[in-house]
Formats: structure tokens, C-alpha cells, sequence
């Protein structure tokens, strides 16, 4: 998307009211997830300028900040492995950003994630997203000299009308995409995180379990914002035991025999189904068995996939 970049708030400020119009505000720098707002009127672009640059909200990333022009669709997530020469691409998948249900309320690192992504498969987007998102990034990082990346390559993408615009990329498997995408992995993973570090991926790929995965992120009350620690968890074995559900912990500590929170996103429960309808009941199935105090998720989570394959996907 274009962008313009900022050290001074006051110039940032400046350019926003000129534009008369709100843009995505990103504070440049490491933010955990967290240092992206979309403002939905340009009195909310500014404050969120002050936040990043003034009152300094994500620390050290508020040197600078980036405003970005908004991009509207539906988010999908392309992750693969690279040795450097070509890209050996995963499942697709699609995280939910916003805090609350129907993409309502803050940004956040991600409040579930589910694959695989229907706005991927069924516009056959993953051999373009290859060709013109993922392989130009190693192409271009080697004409420019760098010492070839080998190692995770994931593309944050937003598909409007069959088309995918790039909104970040990151050297990470991505959180929480990771844990319905590996949940669904047949292959052993090793051998692939070897062959990328030994610089030597061809001739390697994933095998995959066709049922989708669904994974829900249980949060700390308040999460993003401030959200207290220490709080006990229970019914963790209870939702372990269940066939095909895995609890992934996240923000969670050990205190006195129990199981704490220590974080704002707390657990990834996830589950897979024969069907992204039943993969989606059994993994909230799991999480009403999981309890602590204040705990709020996401209750929509897959819901733009079931519209997809029912053919009534968001056009936004």
C-alpha cells in the first residue's frame, strides 16, 4: 500500500490533515503485535499518532511511525520455509486481528486463526501469492547482496476481488496460525528445518490432513490493553482430553502447583474437524471447558470461511 514515513509528530499530524482522511497508523518498530491502528475517522488517526510518538505508548517504536493507506478485503496468512532459493509453501490460513466479534474493536497479535483458508484455495491464489509475493522477497534479498535467508517467510496478505496486496511480512511461522496449520501437518517437520539451514529444500514437501483446524486464543481481561497476571486456570485437562483438540499455552506460568495467566493472550485451543463447521464446535467445545477469571475470546472465529464455501463470503 503507499505510505509515507515520519520522525516528528507534529509533520505526521500535518500530512494527516491535508490528506483529510483517515490512514492506517503503524508505529515503526517492535510493538508485540500491537502497534497498528486503524482509525475509523481522522480525529482517531490523530490521536493515534500522539499515542506512538507522544505519549509513547510502544516504547522504542515510537521513533518513528508510518501511515499507510487502508486496505480493505479479507486478511489471509501465507506461511512457508525458504533455503534461500525457493519457497516451500504450508497451508494457507486466516488469522482474526480485531479484538472483538465481526473484526470489532482494537488490534491485537492475533485472536485465532483457522485453515485452511478458503479465500486461498478456492480463488487459487497460493501459486500467485508464490510467484508474486514470496519468491521476488528471497530474489530480491539476494540481488541485493544479503547472505540468502533461510528459515520461516510469512506474507500477511488482504485479498480483494482475487487480488492479494501485501500488508507485512515477518520471519516467523506466525501466532496463531502456526497451531492449526502444524496441527494439520502430517509430515515431520525436522527434515524440512534442516534441508532450509543446510540450504538444500529441493525435492521436499508437506503432507498435509485434510480435515481444517481451527485455533481460538483465550485472553486476559482488558487484553491489548493493560490486563492483570496470576490469575488460576482450570478444566486444562478436561479440554486435553478431548479427541482431536490441543491446548497450546501461551501466556501462562506455574505458581504454587497451579497454572497461572502471565500474559494477554493466554492459550490457543485448537481442534481439528472433518469439516471447518465441526472443526470450529469442537474447539469451542474445548474452550467452555476452561475457565479463568475474566477470560474473553472471539466467538466468530471461522465464520468468513463457513460464508466462503456457502458461496456468501464477505465482498468488502
Amino acid at each position: 500500500a503507499p505510505f509515507r514515513i515520519f520522525s516528528e509528530s507534529k509533520s505526521a499530524k500535518e500530512f494527516l490533515q491535508r490528506r483529510g482522511q483517515p490512514l492506517v497508523v503503524k508505529a515503526d518498530g517492535l510493538a508485540a503485535g500491537k502497534g497498528v491502528v486503524v482509525p475509523r475517522s481522522l480525529e482517531e488517526a490523530i490521536a493515534a499518532v500522539e499515542e506512538v510518538m507522544e505519549k509513547r505508548a510502544f516504547g522504542d517504536a515510537g521513533d518513528r511511525v508510518v501511515l499507510e493507506e487502508i486496505l480493505v478485503g479479507e486478511e489471509a496468512s501465507f506461511i512457508g520455509i525458504t533455503d534461500g532459493e525457493m519457497v516451500v509453501p504450508f497451508a494457507s490460513s486466516q488469522d482474526h486481528k480485531a479484538a472483538f466479534d465481526g473484526d470489532q474493536g482494537p488490534n491485537t497479535g492475533g485472536m485465532g486463526a483457522y485453515s485452511p483458508a478458503p479465500i486461498v484455495d478456492a480463488e487459487d491464489l497460493g501459486e500467485r501469492i508464490g510467484s508474486e509475493v514470496m519468491d521476488p522477497v528471497v530474489r530480491g534479498m539476494e540481488k541485493e547482496g544479503r547472505e540468502k535467508y533461510r528459515g520461516a517467510l510469512y506474507a500477511g496478505l488482504m485479498i480483494l476481488g482475487g487480488e492479494p496486496q501485501v500488508l507485512e511480512y515477518n520471519c516467523r511461522f506466525g501466532d496463531p496460525e502456526t497451531q492449526p496449520i502444524f496441527f494439520r501437518m502430517k509430515s515431520d517437520l525436522f527434515p524440512l528445518l534442516l534441508a532450509a539451514a543446510e540450504g538444500d529444500l529441493e525435492g521436499h514437501f508437506v503432507e498435509w490432513d485434510p480435515r481444517p483446524a481451527v485455533c481460538v486464543v483465550l485472553c486476559s481481561e482488558g487484553y491489548p490493553g493493560s490486563y492483570p497476571k496470576g490469575r488460576e486456570i482450570s478444566g486444562l485437562e478436561e479440554a486435553g482430553e478431548m479427541e482431536d483438540v490441543f491446548v497450546f499455552h501461551a501466556g501462562t506460568a506455574r505458581a504454587g502447583g497451579k497454572v497461572v495467566t502471565s500474559g494477554g493472550r493466554v492459550l490457543g485451543v485448537t481442534a481439528r474437524g472433518e469439516t471447518l463447521s465441526k472443526a470450529i464446535e469442537r474447539a469451542y467445545e474445548a474452550c467452555a471447558k476452561i475457565h479463568f477469571e475474566g477470560v474473553h475470546y472471539r466467538r466468530d472465529i471461522g465464520r468468513k470461511g463457513l460464508a466462503r464455501l456457502a458461496g456468501s463470503g464477505p465482498r468488502r
